[in-house]
């Protein structure tokens, strides 16, 4: 069991035949993910290929070739991947993620996944902080996959104290929460936060960031998520199904806002004056929707005394040692709610598009 809400779901047997872009990842050994012959397994990897796009049903456990190491990369045999929104977004094909590929010029990867935990198989001439056997976590691309290769500055040794499966779901979610309430929103101790969506992955960290960041924390989950949120250590939690939380009387200095269930205009009436909004949750309904919400916040910041911020997060090593800190410490503990094998992992993204995951989902390799 991986923390206290961790379950495994029945593994069954594959039949096999942000900013974080495919620049990562080194020379791959085939173009894309081209499905090869198994003749030298030393040479092939499974790995879950995305074939087209709209649902979880374009994810396919395949046999393709394993990445080649460069010199200045570090081969990771990965035994954990975490299931984000972001790979959600990617798998359904949402317009966001098509125009952020063409603005950062990214190359398409058939093969989802951000966040590894895993073990160093090699590392590339070049590389001298790291050696085979060592335990580490952070972010590398294509990682729904028995190997993966990292840029060094992108990981980090694995604490002890923590499981792989809780390290591999650090990365997207615990820098977007760090950054969106120490950064943007400038946290400071004795203020009020309030974060709504408070039950998944970013906002089960952005619980406990805030209480490290010595705020007072209010956090907002539908109710089948209220006792892990509750074990956060949040000082209130509301469950929505009881109420609306937008036409109370408190007032906060910072809504995080990873439900984008929410109007602005809702979430704007709990902020106290000179507040900030920050806004880290996508619409899964995709179209538009985003934008017209990324446009509203900012024609409603410049009209009244309050700020709202649309928030994208960015890998930043110091940004991983604080979040290792805080792990060794015991001041932030990954909550996972369910783990499935990687022949599974369509299954995986299912339950993540559901709306019904609490915490983090996690593929085991």
């Amino acid at each position: 069991m991986v923390g206290s809400q961790a379950y495994s779901v029945n593994q069954k047997r594959a039949e096999v035949g942000d900013r974080h872009d495919d620049s990562d990842r080194g020379e791959p050994t085939t173009k894309g993910a081209t499905e090869v012959s198994a003749t030298d397994p030393s040479a092939t990897m499974r790995a879950i290929v995305q074939e087209g796009e709209g649902s979880a049903d374009v994810l396919h456990l395949r046999e393709i070739a394993k990445p080649a190491l460069a010199d200045d990369r570090v081969l990771v045999k990965v035994r954990a991947a975490s299931v984000n929104a972001l790979d959600w977004h990617s798998v359904h094909g949402s317009t966001l993620m098509r125009v952020a590929a063409k603005v950062m010029r990214s190359k398409s990867d058939p093969v989802r996944g951000v966040d590894m935990a895993g073990v160093v198989e090699a590392v590339g001439k070049n590389v001298t902080q790291f050696k085979p056997g060592d335990a580490v976590f952070g972010s590398a691309p294509a990682c729904f996959a028995e190997y993966v290769t990292a840029r060094p500055d992108r990981i980090l040794l694995k604490p002890e104290s923590i499981s792989f499966e809780q390290a591999g779901s650090v990365g997207v979610a615990g820098q977007t929460a760090l950054q969106g309430l120490r950064d943007i929103a400038q946290v400071k101790p004795g203020q009020r936060v309030l974060v709504h969506g408070a039950g998944g992955g970013v906002g089960t960290f952005a619980v406990q960031i805030a209480k490290a960041l010595g705020a007072h924390v209010t956090a907002v989950t539908g109710p089948t998520k209220v006792d892990i949120v509750r074990s956060l250590g949040a000082d209130e939690v509301i469950d929505y199904s009881k109420g609306d939380f937008t036409k109370r009387p408190e007032r906060y200095d910072v809504v995080f806002d990873v439900g984008a269930t929410r109007s602005l205009g809702a979430l704007r009436r709990v902020l106290a004056p000179g507040g900030v909004l920050v806004l880290v949750g996508a619409d899964k309904r995709g179209g538009n929707a985003i934008f017209v919400r990324i446009l509203l916040g900012l024609v409603r910041s410049k009209l009244f005394r309050q700020r709202i911020v649309f928030f994208v997060s960015h890998n930043d090593q110091k940004d991983l040692i604080f979040l290792k800190d805080l792990l060794e410490t015991g001041r932030l503990t990954p909550r996972i709610d369910r783990t499935y094998p990687l022949s599974d992992g369509a299954e995986a993204m299912r339950y993540v598009g559901s709306g019904q995951a609490r915490a983090k989902v996690v593929l085991t390799v």
